[in-house]
């Protein structure tokens, strides 16, 4: 019994890795204000896409509502060099639609995580193996976190193999392949806005993981401690 509540404790600590990771990346995507007009300003996109930041701003806001589920298309009039026109092309709608399918996928999966994991955990709350359902959310969040060291080092080494690798996985077509020249959506996510990104996610998400680590391990002292003090009232009957 006690290596079955350890299994579904490391899976249900994986699965809220995965949602705290989710989590991490919503917050800086749609919840800090002022994120991406820093960003853009930062690294001059406004120059490299020749628009005015107001355009840009509700071309990114569009496309984030897009990626929600919030818009049914990526038809984005806007102002560039000048000129009125749509500002994503074929090409880039095209990839989009397979992003929004990855993305509202990991929502659903995130939801289906925590799930999992509040049922175990009212599951095994007062059942004696208890503690040990708890550890073994913490063995999860610790393989999770290898996991992910593993990867950025791997990253570090030759970030555009892993990058290429994780689209030929994620997707079945080019069309992530982007053209700087003719697409301007590559324009407005350059190398350091991804690396600011990066880091903030990152940040955000082992604050989180600690968080977790720590309420796992303190659920799990307060059970123990429980079963201990149950044992000791079932001794004074005796």
């Amino acid at each position: 019994m006690k290596w079955c509540a350890k299994g579904i404790g490391i899976l249900a600590g994986l699965g809220l890795m995965f949602a705290l990771l989710l989590f991490s990346v919503e917050v800086v995507a749609y919840h800090m204000d002022g994120y991406y007009e820093t960003e853009y300003a930062k690294y001059n996109v406004l120059e490299d896409v020749n628009m005015e930041m107001e355009d840009l701003l509700y071309v990114t806001e569009e496309m984030m509502e897009y990626l929600r589920g919030n818009r049914g298309d990526l038809v984005v009039e806007t102002v560039v060099s000048g000129e009125p026109r749509e500002f994503f092309n074929d090409k880039e709608k095209r990839h989009m639609v397979d992003v929004q399918e990855l993305f509202l996928t990991g929502m659903s999966a995130r939801w289906m995580c925590i799930f999992f994991a509040v049922v175990m955990g009212f599951a095994f709350y007062k059942k004696k193996v208890g503690d040990t359902f708890f550890g073994g959310i913490q063995w999860g969040i610790g393989l999770f976190l290898a996991s992910i060291a593993g990867l950025c080092g791997l990253m570090m080494q030759d970030f555009n193999k892993y990058f290429t690798q994780f689209h030929l996985i994620f997707f079945d077509n080019d069309d992530w392949i982007l053209n700087p020249q003719t697409d301007l959506l590559i324009n407005i996510v350059p190398e350091g806005f991804f690396r600011d990104t990066a880091f903030l996610i990152a940040g955000i998400f082992l604050v989180s993981a600690a968080i977790l680590w720590i309420g796992s391990g303190i659920w799990k002292k307060r059970i123990h401690k429980g079963l201990g003090m149950d044992a000791d009232t079932n001794q004074m009957g005796v």
